[in-house]
């Protein structure tokens, strides 16, 4: 079954994520979900609430008790939403800190659909590899909490660490491949953007991309293209990219 048109009064309903949807007229969303959502929000019994998988599928249900336990939630509409085109991707170089799942957070509620973290020759942040499951999982559960703040069906692929090599052959695979650069002559506002198949954009670290790295991006069919006249921080230029994408793809 797909989304149904509209379903206006649950307009503004908060979303809360199960890691499965039962098949059952009534759900409990228990746990940290259900903690938030009795003790923060301070939900009770009545209230319209809808309830996902992360993977698009989602339940419309009301609120028919609130407690220690957490929601018991009746179910009144179950429903697939179709993944998003065309399909964004981001290659995030790793920044410093918390810039890396603030920026995972931020392309999160901009509509990306695949989030790559990528060591750049000119990175900081380096993941050891007994640091790589932290730092996936930090930059997960930042993509998580987004999606459902911003009470988004299906959560981001964060996808293991990629080399430049591979990060080249993800690029070769897209229908349109974009390189952020402030040195680039052509604005991304200048190319026509496919409204379906898969865009992907590479997001360079602080203290910017590699000559021998734009050679071989470009050299995979990438184009090297700019937003603007100022220079953004790296965990918000992913951001105004998809933003800038999705005015002409998906908020038409």
């Amino acid at each position: 079954m797909t989304a149904p048109s509209g379903a206006p009064e649950l307009d503004g309903a908060p979303l809360f994520l199960l890691d499965a949807l039962p098949d059952a007229d009534e759900l409990l969303v228990d746990g940290s979900e259900g903690r938030h959502a009795v003790d923060v929000l301070r939900l009770a019994a009545g209230e319209s609430v809808r309830v996902g998988d992360g993977r698009g599928g989602v339940v419309d249900g009301r609120v028919v008790a609130a407690g220690p336990e957490g929601l018991r939630v009746e179910v009144r509409a179950r429903y697939d939403v179709p993944p998003p085109a065309p399909e964004l991707v981001l290659v995030q170089a790793l920044p410093k800190g918390d810039r890396g799942p603030l920026a995972v957070d931020l392309a999160t509620e901009l509509g990306v659909d695949r989030i790559v973290p990528w060591t750049a020759a000119r990175c900081v942040t380096r993941w050891r590899e007994d640091r790589v499951d932290k730092g996936l999982a930090k930059w997960r559960a930042a993509a998580r909490a987004a999606a459902k703040q911003s009470r988004r069906p299906r959560v981001p692929e964060v996808t293991d660490p990629l080399t430049t090599r591979q990060v080249c052959g993800l690029l070769a695979d897209a229908d349109l491949a974009l390189v952020l650069h402030e040195r680039a002559r052509c604005p991304l506002a200048a190319l026509g953007v496919p409204r379906t198949g898969v865009v992907a954009v590479v997001v360079g670290p602080e203290g910017g991309l590699t000559d021998g790295e734009v050679v071989a991006f470009r050299a995979a069919g990438a184009h090297a293209v700019r937003l603007g006249p100022e220079v953004l921080r790296t965990s918000t230029a992913g951001a105004a990219a998809l933003a800038a994408l999705s005015v002409t793809t998906r908020w038409t």
